[in-house]
């Protein structure tokens, strides 16, 4: 399948299942040479081997995006692997403790979402636009949630956390637009993952929380890591797309 991601090159970080995954390969599929990034060295084996058997090219780098000295050297390897970096899908992130009301919450949650969720981002942005910048631009995508545009009781320090990738993903849209370098976000409300089976269980039968989980979103169900995977391509893809916030909701924000 020849696109515009033909000959580009995409990072992937949070790739080695969910979403991440599922948008390292279509990425693949279409084109591009992919860094799967994750801390699961064999999980992100794993999405390599899928990759390449369907016919894409990907390799995996381990890193943590909490960490500055990995953001740093996944952005070198990429460069190094590839000789430039077109498109970056900051994806890693984490839930943290659920059903914590606000005078419940704990210091060691916050630092350990935050890490992840906001300085994760920021550092994976900090090191991806001057490589960007080197080959004339590109484009980033981070991971929101609609948790990042309301607010959810029991998670927050989760929406606090994406409200904070929110910001950082327009504000970095002004401060790059000029240079080449775009920056959205996407903002899934609940998808099918292994984050969605720990909140609400993996049963797919006789689960009361699936049933009002789904029931929530007008469309009548939960969302597949494959529809999350072609928003991001699509804000990828659009020129004139900058400094925004695609929500993958099935309705759930129009309530």
């Amino acid at each position: 399948m020849k696109t515009s991601f033909q000959n580009k090159v995409a990072l992937v970080t949070g790739a080695t299942s969910g979403i991440g995954a599922a948008t390292a390969k279509a990425l693949a599929a279409r084109g591009a040479k992919v860094i799967v990034a994750g801390r699961r060295q064999s999980e992100g084996g794993a999405v390599v081997k899928a990759i390449e058997t369907a016919g894409g090219t990907a390799v995996f780098c381990k890193a943590d995006t909490s960490q500055e000295s990995d953001v740093k050297a996944l952005v070198d390897f990429t460069l190094k692997a590839y000789g430039r970096l077109d498109y970056a899908f900051n994806n890693a992130g984490i839930e943290g403790v659920a059903g914590l009301t606000t005078d419940q919450q704990t210091e060691e949650n916050y630092r350990r979402t935050f890490d992840i969720n906001v300085l994760g981002v920021l550092l994976s942005m900090k090191h991806e636009i001057p490589a960007m910048l080197k080959n004339g631009g590109g484009a980033i995508v981070n991971t929101s949630s609609v948790g990042g545009h309301i607010g959810m009781p029991g998670m927050g320090v989760y929406v606090a956390s994406k409200h904070a990738v929110e910001g950082l993903t327009k504000n970095a849209a002004l401060e790059f637009s000029k240079q080449g370098v775009r920056v959205n976000a996407v903002a899934p409300a609940a998808i099918q993952t292994d984050m969605v089976d720990r909140f609400i269980g993996e049963s797919k039968v006789n689960n009361p929380q699936r049933d009002w989980l789904t029931n929530a979103h007008p469309i009548g169900r939960i969302g597949t890591t494959d529809e999350v995977a072609l928003a991001v391509i699509s804000l990828f893809e659009n020129s004139f797309i900058t400094g925004t916030s695609l929500a993958v909701d099935g309705g759930f924000m129009a309530q």
